[in-house]
């Protein structure tokens, strides 16, 4: 069993496999989001066998990260996982070659492609750029072996996972004015 703790987040240690905590993460999210996000997954640990999975299932996100370590700061990509959808981030991603401009972000550091499907990340140019990340690492990825997954940190507080328990607008609006009227 593998611990993890981030800042403002439970330590995890649990008898539950990573794998099963991972699947049970995932199945808090609407039926499409919670398949992209398993494929996306799957296509992503075929493309980097050797990597470790740094999980964080953090109030806003749950977040997939493909590292050469357990450190963060040695991960190439993640998966964001968001009721909107599923992102591909690139940790170091303002560093990399983006001919085809298709990072989204505008951050110091991370950039991100949308998700449209599993497909998209087949696409030349973010192959290419999951090529150049890998190549960047400061930290290589292990040539030999097999990438284990490690739950890093579950926040005690989360924003919902599915679309449909969001409040509306609509209601946070009759909400304010009925407490304006107080």
């Amino acid at each position: 069993m593998k611990r993890g703790r981030a800042k403002g987040s439970q330590a995890v240690a649990s008898s539950t496999s990573p794998a099963k905590q991972l699947a049970g993460f995932v199945a808090k999210y609407d039926l499409p989001v919670g398949k992209l996000a398993r494929a996306s997954r799957a296509a992503l640990r075929k493309r980097l066998p050797t990597a470790v999975e740094l999980v964080y299932d953090n109030y806003q996100f749950l977040a997939i990260g493909f590292s050469a370590t357990e450190r963060t700061s040695d991960c190439l990509v993640s998966l964001a996982v968001s009721p909107k959808g599923v992102a591909l981030s690139f940790y170091y991603g303002s560093s990399l070659p983006d001919p085809h401009g298709i990072l989204l972000g505008s951050g110091n550091q991370n950039r991100y492609v949308r998700l449209e499907s599993p497909a998209t990340l087949a696409l030349p140019a973010v192959e290419a750029l999951i090529r150049a990340a890998v190549a960047k690492a400061k930290t290589p990825l292990p040539a030999i072996g097999r990438g284990y997954t490690v739950i890093k940190s579950v926040s005690a507080k989360q924003r919902p996972r599915r679309e449909h328990l969001k409040p509306s607008t609509d209601k946070l609006k009759q909400t304010g004015k009925k407490l304006a009227r107080r």
